[in-house]
This record gives C-alpha cells, sequence and structure tokens, in this order.
C-alpha cells in the first residue's frame, strides 16, 4: 500500500505541473495579471485546497494534495517563464 501511496503522489506532483504549465500557455497568454510575482503562489495554493478533498480517500493523502498543489506552482511559473521567452 505504501509503494502505491507513493506512485499515486509522484503522479499528482508530475500531473499538476503538466496541466498547470499547459494551461497557462495556452489559455493565459493574453492575461497581463498572469505576469505577477505572486500568481504562481496562488495558483498552487488554489490547487492545493481544490485537491484536498480528495485527501479523504484511503490511497491519497494530505501530502498529495500539497505535492500536487506545489506540481501546480512550479508548473505554472514554467508557463509563465516560457511564455516570456515567446514560446507559448
Amino acid at each position: 500500500m505504501g509503494i502505491l501511496a507513493l506512485i499515486v503522489t509522484i503522479a499528482a506532483g508530475i500531473g499538476g505541473f503538466v496541466i498547470a504549465r499547459t494551461f497557462v500557455r495556452r489559455r493565459l497568454r493574453f492575461v497581463d495579471g498572469v505576469h505577477s510575482p505572486i500568481f504562481p503562489f496562488a495558483a498552487g495554493l488554489l490547487a492545493a485546497l481544490i485537491a484536498w478533498p480528495v485527501a479523504l480517500l484511503p490511497i491519497v493523502t494530505g501530502l498529495t494534495a500539497a505535492i500536487f498543489g506545489i506540481g501546480a506552482g512550479v508548473g505554472t511559473a514554467s508557463g509563465v517563464k516560457a511564455l516570456r521567452r515567446g514560446d507559448g
């Protein structure tokens, strides 16, 4: 059960990163607020709060929700950086 929980946590972190980066690059490229330095922190916190109720499942823990939020925040920052470089 421990290995499965670890796999789910890693997948949540990677999934949060990929989803956030893609969303920023495709949908938020024309939004000026995305360039704010606090935006990735807010996106990560919001993602963690949204994922928090899923922690009631047996395999998913609060750490998984936090890792998802961190992945979403880092993915958002990466997407913003890609937009600044012109890769968007």
